[in-house]
C-alpha cells in the first residue's frame, strides 16, 4: 500500500481545518435553527399561507447576493474579514428578526431573513477556505472534515429551538435572540484563523480565465450543475418537512427531530466522504449521491407516518452530503489560485441561485399545489425529478466525452 506523505503545509491546514470545523459547528447551529423556524415563523406573520417560506427563501436569497461581494471581500482583505462580516450580518439578522416577531410585522421579519443571507454566504466559503492551505492529497479531506462539523450544529441548533422555541410569549422570539449570542460567541474563532491573503495581482501576474471561459470549462460546468442540484433539492424538501410535519398533526418538537435527523445524515458522512472520493474518484460519488437523493424522494411519496419523514430526511441528508462535498471538491481541482475569487463568487451565486428558487417554491408546492399537507407534500417530492434528470446527464456526460489536458 502507497503510503502519501504529509507535506508541511498541511500542519498549517490542520489548524485551520480544527478553527473551521468550531466554527462550523458553533456559527453553523444557527442554520437549522433558522429552517426549523422560519417557515413557522413565517406562517404566523404572512396572510397568505403560500407566503409561509418567504423567510428562508430571503435567507437564501440574501446569500446569493452577498456571494460575489463576500468573496471579493476575502480576496482583498482575507477570510477572516469575510467571516467576520458574515457573522456581524447574522447577529443583525437574528436582532432584526426578534424585532419583527415582537411587532407582528411579516415585512420587518422578512429583512431580518435578508441580513441572515449574508451569514449563510460567508458560511458556505468555510469548505473553500479549508482547502486554501492544503496540499493535494489533503484537500478532499479538509473540504470533508470542515463539513463533519456541523454534525455538533446538527445537535446543538434544534436542541437550542426545542429551549427557546416558547421561552417567551411570542413564540420563537427566544430562538432569534439566542442567534444573536451565538455570532457574537462564534465570532471569537476566527481570530484563530492562519490562512494568508492573497497577493496583490500585479501588472504582469497570470490574470486567469474569465468567469464566461471558465463556464465554458466542462468540469466546471458540471460541478457547478451538481452542486446546484444537490444543494437546492435539499434545500427544497426540508424548507417544507417543518410545514409538512405539523400540518400532518404531528408536533413542532416532531418537526425539530426530523430536522436533526436530516441535519445529521448531512454531516456525519463527512467523516469519510473525502476518503472514499480518493479511493473511488469524485464522479462516482457525485453520482452516487444523486441516487441518494433520488431515493429520499422515493421513501417521501410513500406515505405521511413520522417513519417515512424520518428515513426520507436522512436519505436526502446523505445524498447532499456526497452530492455536494464531491461537487466542491470537482470545483477545487478545476481552478487556480488567480482564480479562485471570481470562481467562488459565481459558483455560490449560482448555487444559491438555484437554492432560492427551490425555497420560493418550495412554499408554494406544499401550501398551495393540493387541498391538503400530503397532496402538497407530493407535489414537493416529485419536483426533484427534472432535476435530478438534469445533474445525472450532466455528470453522465461528463464521463463519457473524450478525455483532455486540464487548462486549469
Amino acid at each position: 500500500m502507497t503510503v502519501i506523505s504529509e507535506t508541511p503545509n498541511d500542519y498549517q491546514a490542520k489548524r485551520n481545518v480544527a478553527v473551521l470545523v468550531a466554527a462550523q459547528a458553533v456559527l453553523g447551529a444557527q442554520m437549522p435553527m433558522m429552517f426549523i423556524v422560519g417557515g413557522l415563523a413565517g406562517q404566523s406573520l404572512a396572510t397568505n399561507a403560500c407566503l409561509a417560506t418567504l423567510p428562508i427563501s430571503l435567507i437564501v436569497l440574501g446569500s446569493m447576493l452577498a456571494a460575489t461581494p463576500i468573496s471579493a471581500i476575502m480576496q482583498r482583505w482575507g477570510r477572516r474579514a469575510g467571516f467576520l462580516v458574515g457573522t456581524t450580518a447574522g447577529a443583525l439578522g437574528g436582532l432584526i428578526g426578534a424585532y419583527g416577531l415582537y411587532l407582528g410585522s411579516f415585512p420587518v421579519f422578512l429583512i431580518g431573513s435578508l441580513l441572515t443571507g449574508i451569514y449563510m454566504s460567508a458560511h458556505g466559503f468555510y469548505r473553500f477556505a479549508a482547502a486554501d492551505t492544503a496540499s493535494d492529497a489533503f484537500r478532499p479531506k479538509a473540504i470533508s472534515y470542515v463539513m463533519a462539523g456541523g454534525l455538533a450544529a446538527a445537535i446543538i441548533g434544534p436542541q437550542i429551538v426545542k429551549l427557546t422555541s416558547t421561552a417567551y410569549v411570542i413564540p420563537f422570539l427566544g430562538t432569534y435572540l439566542a442567534v444573536i449570542g451565538i455570532n457574537v460567541i462564534g465570532s471569537a474563532l476566527f481570530f484563530f484563523l492562519d490562512i494568508p491573503t492573497p497577493p496583490r495581482a500585479s501588472e504582469d501576474s497570470p490574470k486567469g480565465r474569465s468567469r464566461i471561459e471558465m463556464l465554458k470549462t466542462p468540469r466546471i460546468a458540471v460541478a457547478i450543475i451538481c452542486a446546484m442540484v444537490s444543494y437546492a433539492l435539499m434545500n427544497l424538501v426540508m424548507t417544507s418537512t417543518p410545514l409538512a410535519v405539523v400540518g400532518c398533526g404531528y408536533t413542532a418538537n416532531d418537526a425539530a427531530d426530523v430536522v436533526t435527523g436530516h441535519v445529521l445524515a448531512m454531516y456525519i458522512p463527512s467523516f469519510f466522504t473525502g476518503h472514499l472520493i480518493a479511493r473511488f474518484g469524485v464522479e462516482k460519488i457525485v453520482a452516487l449521491g444523486l441516487a441518494i437523493l433520488g431515493a429520499a424522494g422515493v421513501v417521501a411519496l410513500q406515505g405521511v407516518e413520522l417513519g417515512n419523514f424520518f428515513i426520507a430526511l436522512i436519505l436526502l441528508g446523505i445524498g447532499w452530503n456526497f452530492g455536494f462535498i464531491g461537487a466542491t471538491s470537482m470545483l477545487a481541482d478545476s481552478h487556480d489560485v488567480s482564480e479562485r475569487g471570481r470562481m467562488q463568487g459565481m459558483n455560490d451565486l449560482l448555487v444559491f441561485g438555484g437554492v432560492t428558487f427551490a425555497s420560493l417554491a418550495s412554499g408554494g408546492l406544499m401550501n398551495c399545489s393540493g387541498g391538503s399537507p400530503v397532496e402538497g407534500w407530493t407535489a414537493v417530492n416529485l419536483a426533484m425529478v427534472p432535476l435530478l434528470t438534469l445533474a445525472g446527464g450532466a455528470l453522465l456526460w461528463l464521463v463519457m466525452r473524450p478525455a483532455e489536458p486540464d487548462t486549469a
